[in-house]
């Protein structure tokens, strides 16, 4: 599969996964959805992220999540939207499962 074609299937799942966030009384918002390749170095040197991040190929995505209005950072705030996106596909991973730095509002795909 081409990266287009996984670029693709990445955006249909984050739609189900925004839908799902909503269904549940929730909102968000985008963060990070697309990073280039010299900001992946700087994250990396800062100790923020990585240079090879899925970002870079528009198929990881941080969303930030709202309840009631209210910002919501907690790694149990994100868990069951985590869940539900490792579950529409085996190539799915949340970084709330990320050791050791956690980053519970990443989403992203794993490319072929």
């Amino acid at each position: 599969m081409n990266l287009s074609e996984q670029q693709q299937l990445f955006a249909k799942d984050v739609g189900t996964l925004i839908n799902y966030i909503y269904a549940q009384s929730y909102s968000c918002t985008f963060g990070e959805a697309f990073r280039t390749h010299e900001q992946a170095v700087i994250y990396a040197k800062e100790g923020k992220g990585i240079v090879d991040s899925l970002h870079c190929q528009r198929l990881a995505i941080d969303l930030n999540l709202f309840k009631d209005g209210k910002y919501l950072t907690d790694f149990k705030d994100y868990e069951r939207f985590g869940c539900m996106w490792e579950s529409l596909d085996i190539k799915n991973r949340w970084g709330g499962r990320f050791k050791p730095l956690i980053d519970s509002n990443h989403f992203e795909r794993r490319p072929d």
